[in-house]
């Protein structure tokens, strides 16, 4: 899912360090380095599953995936373990209620399907035979996601052994999809047919990444997205230009003029409405940003890029995560073979998507999309415009309890380091949960940049994957306190 580095707009400092927070946190530690090497041989179980969403002939490789993740959360302890089926690939819901009734609930979400992977894609070693190198195990999904849905299950019982209780501090609720990696297609619709099940006061969304490794953050938000084709038609068939071009429309100029007038002069998005009710960064949030370590070169070097471009007045970062966007993603139409063809062609088309922030609303992006398109097309031009299922924007407000006591969880995990507040740029299902269930998105991952999401040769860092297993153990004891009101 995450696409790119996060982008940080608040802080928090180290807890305080007092006898028994330090107590706390060696228990723990001590918890998980004891059971560590029997959780990697169970995520490299898991991995061998080639749980790939994507293609139809691994449909009994993501069905298996569920069943081997339904196993492992009633081995844990969860005392409701169910395999929801979708019209596409089978989701996972698994649920463990505290002892204590007035406790909030706590919906944890991932995915379990990966992207496609082979050996001669680039790989150094086969994607589905975990191999350990150097403290990082290479396969595809260690990252993205089993790594960091399977934390989960240490971190619950670290929790539970060092506390001495017999159920969480929170009731506690996983919801693991099966379609991610192929656009979440049915998950909106899963969310809405068991809504009253899904129920949370908080979702804990552990599909996304950290800044890097020496500088641990909590993602608050992430981008919508929507996107269409457009196809416009001209002549009934490809028409020679001498005898006809200069007197009839032109689909292919016009998919040019259409392209050119995306953006102003400033680089803004020229559809009228398109900033309607977005939501601007605050003067403190873009002085945060201004203080990272960001290196702009690098950047470039990793989007294979030669220079900046963006909206006039903000920087790449607050562009890449807190701007919204219209890009081409293809444009085509007439002759494309070798030599010349003097033609006017029948027809040409275009992709655009445009990712969206807190503050716009799909559908109303949509309308102002379709409206600002029929002024463009010329008479002669028949058009068509088909828009895909939108993403919604997600936003935490950054003064929202639960945010303090995740941040102040993976604080004690990372030995006190001081714990920023970030954004996404990407888009993901997160804000279905959002919107279905009213409950405000949190985000914990450990993942960093150079784990290669999507990538030939996709790895975790192990210690940073221990590290995700403490914060959790933490987390579920802090979280019932910080939704009160009350400091631990």
């Amino acid at each position: 899912m995450s696409e790119t580095p996060d982008n940080a707009v608040h802080s928090v400092d180290s807890v305080p360090a007092d006898e028994a927070v330090r107590d706390s946190v060696r228990a723990v530690r001590a918890y998980v380095d004891q059971h560590r090497s029997a959780f990697l041989d169970g995520l490299a179980e898991w991995l061998r599953i080639p749980s790939v969403s994507g293609q139809p002939d691994r449909a009994g490789d993501v069905r298996r995936s569920a069943e081997w993740l339904a196993a492992t959360l009633t081995e844990t302890g969860f005392t409701t373990v169910e395999i929801w089926e979708t019209a596409g690939a089978p989701a996972v819901f698994a649920e463990w209620p505290s002892d204590d009734p007035d406790a909030p609930t706590v919906l944890v979400y991932g995915h379990h399907d990966v992207q496609p992977a082979a050996r001669e894609d680039g790989w150094h070693t086969d994607p589905f035979e975990p191999t350990v190198v150097d403290g990082r195990m290479y396969a595809r999904g260690a990252a993205d996601d089993k790594g960091q849905v399977l934390f989960h299950t240490l971190g619950v019982r670290a929790h539970l052994a060092v506390t001495g209780r017999t159920a969480p501090a929170v009731h506690l609720k996983l919801l693991v999809e099966g379609e991610e990696e192929s656009g979440s297609p049915h998950f909106r619709a899963l969310t809405e047919e068991h809504a009253n099940r899904l129920a949370a006061d908080v979702v804990i969304v552990s599909d996304t990444g950290m800044w890097s490794e020496t500088t641990p953050t909590v993602c608050t938000g992430m981008r919508g997205v929507a996107d269409c084709e457009i196809d416009l038609f001209g002549p009934g068939q490809d028409i020679h230009s001498g005898s006809f071009g200069g007197a009839v429309p032109n689909p292919a100029t016009v998919a040019g003029r259409i392209v050119a007038a995306l953006h102003d002069a400033d680089e803004r998005v020229a559809i009228p409405g398109f900033y309607d009710g977005v939501t601007e960064l605050s003067d403190a949030e873009r002085a945060l940003i201004a203080e990272l370590p960001f290196d702009e070169s690098a950047w470039l070097a990793t989007a294979r890029s030669h220079g900046t471009l963006g909206e006039a007045g903000y920087s790449t970062l607050e562009r890449v995560w807190a701007r919204p966007t219209a890009e081409v993603n293809g444009i085509g139409g007439g002759y494309q073979g070798p030599g010349g063809k003097t033609i006017v062609p029948a027809s040409a088309h275009l992709k655009l998507s445009f990712r969206l922030v807190a503050g716009q609303d799909p559908e109303r992006i949509e309308t102002a999309v379709r409206a600002w398109l029929a002024g463009l097309v010329p008479a002669g031009i028949r058009h068509e415009i088909v828009f895909g299922a939108p993403t919604r924007p997600c936003l935490t407000p950054l003064d929202h309890p639960a945010l303090k006591a995740v941040a102040g969880a993976m604080s004690r995990a990372f030995d006190g380091a001081k714990i920023r507040y970030t954004r996404e740029g990407g888009s993901g299902p997160a804000a279905d949960l959002q919107d279905v269930l009213g409950a405000p998105v949190l985000f914990l991952g450990i993942s960093v940049p150079s784990d290669g999401w999507h990538a030939p040769n996709e790895k975790i860092e192990l210690d940073l994957l221990m590290k995700g297993v403490e914060t959790t153990a933490h987390l579920w004891g802090d979280l019932p306190a910080a939704l009160r009101g009350t400091e631990r």
